[in-house]
């Protein structure tokens, strides 16, 4: 596998940022260490593009008659390998060169069916899945998880499009000649989209938390749906005044630290958090709840049932903590992974040369083959970028600086899809493994 071309440009007029993108894909295309004949077109762009996906897409598609298969969607913000560009008009493209009985792009006219590699439906047999999608449809949990069982890995990775109007997701397979999508013109609101990828495509993927407990890790016992009823055998609310050390005798500061906390969520059957975590430290990352925690929103308070309303359904037998966002454990949490991934791709031993080329430098370099990043794809929160890391782009210089100067698109999305589930306020970052046939999704 290739090292994938990639481009990103930000432009008022989308036909110029097209163009600058086109320049640095066909400039890279005639490197030698970059793939010629890519297949697959991975495209994100903002939502001040979003009226105009349909000739985005179709301009793309003119421009590069040998890439037959393009899936993607917008977001308030997208990433590329050194740049975030939020709240301003831009794109982004990789095009990434696997084989295509290993892939398949797939929509809400053209699913990923059940019976894919049962003998009579062909012989791809999805394996884990890149995944786009509205957050406003229903049940969307349980589509995500009726999704991950039509993959033999159970792995998806993706997010929900995000911005202040159209949500417009990108799929089209060999030009629209694909069982199902007919005459669509590969530009789709609403449902679910992406990009199934059979065991053949080696990649690693990482899930970095953003939030930091402040309490320890506890047990719900009594719940009714979203209401937390009891941790521990205490009245929820009673447990949350006094971890925040507030009290509603004085509704007001209680109401806005109330309103600055979050709750950290994990399945009873987890396993992870076996221990509380000591006041105002550690991060939800692998040292405490690991990957799978899932971060929500306290929706409202219930004086009566001394009970706290959260944005999940919630079970007797969960763990829960009580946490916040915090940039420094979200920094922190980020480079872990990364270090994970170096750690997952790079020889277990190297030569001087080799190491001197490994190391992080703080200007650009090029992908050195022994990393074996062909090209990766960041989808992190719109509430985390720059911003929330100290400054602009600081999120992806961050993954720039652990990872190298790697081929990376990416956006902000409304929410994150790692494993079976939705996360929030996290980051989702996956690379695809060059000369290699490890594949460590988790």
């Amino acid at each position: 596998m290739q090292i994938f071309p990639s481009g990103h440009a930000t432009h008022p007029q989308w036909r110029m940022a097209a163009a600058l993108v086109l320049a640095q894909l066909r400039a890279q295309m005639a490197l030698p260490s970059y793939a010629a004949n890519p297949a697959l077109g991975l495209l994100y762009i903002t939502d001040h593009y979003a009226g105009d996906a349909a000739a985005i897409l179709d301009h793309l598609q003119a421009e590069l008659p040998g890439v037959p298969d393009w899936a993607g969607t917008v977001g308030v913000g997208i990433a590329a390998n050194n740049a975030e560009y939020i709240d301003e008009p831009a794109l982004a493209v990789m095009l990434c060169a696997l084989p295509s009985d290993q892939y398949r792009v797939f929509s809400g006219v053209a699913p990923l069916a059940h019976d894919m590699g049962l003998p009579g439906a062909g012989a791809f047999v999805p394996h884990s899945a890149l995944l786009h999608a509205d957050g406003a449809m229903p049940d969307l949990a349980g589509l995500l998880a009726e999704l991950a069982q039509r993959t033999t890995g159970g792995y998806l990775f993706g997010g929900l499009a995000s911005g202040s109007g159209a949500r417009p997701q990108f799929a089209v397979s060999g030009n629209g000649n694909v069982p199902g999508q007919g005459a669509a013109s590969g530009v789709f609101e609403g449902g679910l989209s992406g990009v199934a990828f059979a065991a053949g495509v080696p990649m690693v993927s990482r899930v970095t938390q953003g939030c930091q407990p402040v309490g320890p890790v506890r047990t719900i016992t009594a719940c009714d749906e979203q209401v937390v009823l009891e941790l521990d055998g205490e009245p929820a609310l009673d447990v949350l005044l006094a971890t925040l050390e507030v009290s509603l005798d004085d509704p007001q500061p209680a109401l806005q630290r109330v309103r600055a906390t979050l709750v950290g969520l994990l399945g009873a059957d987890g396993g992870a958090a076996q221990g509380g975590c000591p006041r105002g430290t550690g991060s939800f990352g692998a040292r405490h709840f690991g990957a799978d925690v899932r971060v929500r929103h306290i929706v409202g308070l219930d004086p009566a049932r001394h009970g706290i309303a959260v944005a999940d359904a919630v079970e007797p037998g969960m763990r829960m903590a009580f946490c916040r966002r915090n940039a420094a454990a979200a920094r922190v949490d980020l480079v872990r992974i990364c270090s994970e991934i170096r750690e997952e791709l790079e020889p277990e031993e190297v030569t001087a040369e080799v190491a001197v080329a490994l190391a992080p430098a703080p200007e650009a370099q090029a992908p050195h083959p022994a990393r074996r990043i062909a090209g990766a794809v960041y989808v992190s929160c719109a509430g985390r970028g720059g911003p929330h890391f100290g400054g602009p782009s600081a999120e992806m210089q961050i993954v720039r600086h652990a990872l190298g100067d790697v081929p990376l698109v990416g956006f902000f999305a409304g929410g994150e899809i790692a494993h079976q589930h939705l996360y929030g306020y996290t980051g989702v970052l996956t690379v695809f493994v060059a000369g290699g046939d490890s594949s460590d999704a988790r």
